[in-house]
């Protein structure tokens, strides 16, 4: 039952070797770390945007009613 757990083949050194063979950024050398790194991108700038146009918000401030 537990043997597809602990009889898998030890791939360690394979893995080693593709991602230090590689001369691309480290947060780019992993499957799929494209998606995670351009996501963390787009929310940060997201983020940023928001903040900035809250305080241009909060700069502008209400217009004066009579």
């Amino acid at each position: 039952m537990l043997n597809a757990v602990y009889n898998k083949p030890n791939r360690i050194v394979e893995r080693q070797k593709l991602v230090q063979n590689q001369h691309i950024p480290i947060y780019y050398r992993l499957p799929r770390s494209k998606l995670y790194v351009r996501g963390y991108y787009g929310l940060f700038a997201i983020s940023i945007a928001s903040t900035a146009y809250g305080a241009f918000q909060l700069v502008r401030g209400k217009p004066a009613s009579e």
